[in-house]
């Protein structure tokens, strides 16, 4: 673990291997501002207009990966994450604890781990209640991602009519999405959503899939975030547990955790693995996805299987 300074923020804290880094930041967050290859770019977007800058009562999104807690809803969400937060260093990962939120009494914590060998990240999302009455939430994780890429969303499996007369997902949308705009791709197998700079009208989906996935593609690169689905919970945005959402800035890769009625004084977790393989093409078509995409989410199948894993040691 290094205290460095990046995008402005002096006290930054960078956990490595040799082939990925994040760097987080203790200034405001809590915030992971940089995950990528090793002399890299980033593959997290930065909003220029908001880097370095701390304090404040307006929200700004910074950029980088952050927690949310769902349903979207002005105030409560958009509490400004502006002021420094305390970090502790653990074995195996580090933990980033924020003050208790003053406008919703919650608090937000991440525990960050680097795979030692792999290309490989675990971030594990608290949001904690210090009300004295419950709150119905769900944590929400976030990833701002570099534009000009593509998402990809899995479908449940497809199948003949006579074998499959229930209903197996659900697609929500939002009133400003528009299923005719030519970011979209609506396949039999995939939903892919394209980030492109010149389009300024903002477009969101959000997705319930036992699948476990959602992938971004971009300059040869390719992300794919894992998630647990559980398949008897009840989740927010009628039942979705993976979202995207772009303008003309970014994408957002996002998964969601169950809702969950907080008693005062409890928490709730939610856990995404990050992968990250290079040598990757952009998919564009389902085809692509099949050939491109697919093996790679296998190779994180096996990962996640595997009997054990050796972290960086802060």
């Amino acid at each position: 673990m290094q205290k460095v300074e990046y995008a402005g923020w002096p006290n930054c804290v960078r956990l490595a291997n040799d082939l990925v880094e994040v760097i987080v930041t203790t200034d405001v967050g809590p915030r992971i501002i940089r995950f990528g290859f090793v002399n890299q770019p980033n593959e997290f977007a930065e909003l220029a207009q908001d880097l370095g800058r701390t304090g404040g009562e307006d929200f700004r999104l910074y950029g980088g990966h952050r927690l949310w807690h769902s349903p979207e809803v002005i105030p409560r969400t958009y509490h400004p994450d502006n002021e420094p937060v305390a970090i502790e260093t653990h074995p195996d990962f580090v933990r980033v604890i924020q003050p208790v939120e003053k406008s919703t009494g919650i608090t937000k914590e991440m525990d960050i781990r680097v795979a030692a060998e792999l290309a490989w990240v675990r971030v594990t999302h608290r949001l904690y209640n210090n009300n004295v009455w419950t709150v119905r939430l769900a944590p929400w994780a976030l990833s701002m991602m570099a534009p000009r890429g593509v998402c990809v969303m899995p479908l449940p499996p497809r199948g003949y009519q006579p074998d499959n007369l229930l209903r197996v997902s659900t697609i929500t949308l939002w009133g400003f999405t528009d299923m005719a705009d030519p970011r979209w791709t609506w396949g039999s197998r995939y939903i892919m959503l394209r980030q492109d700079p010149t389009m300024r009208t903002a477009q969101k989906v959000g997705l319930m899939t036992p699948e476990g996935w959602i992938a971004y593609a971009r300059s040869g690169h390719l992300l794919i975030k894992r998630a647990a689905y559980l398949p008897t919970a009840c989740y927010s945005d009628l039942g979705c547990c993976l979202e995207t959402y772009t303008d003309a800035d970014f994408l957002e890769v996002e998964t969601l955790g169950p809702l969950a009625d907080l008693e005062p004084g409890t928490g709730v977790e939610h856990t995404e693995d990050w992968f990250l393989f290079d040598d990757v093409p952009v998919p564009a078509s389902e085809a692509d996805v099949d050939q491109l995409v697919l093996p790679r989410v296998r190779e994180t199948d096996a990962y996640l299987a595997g009997e054990s894993i050796t972290w960086v040691r802060p």
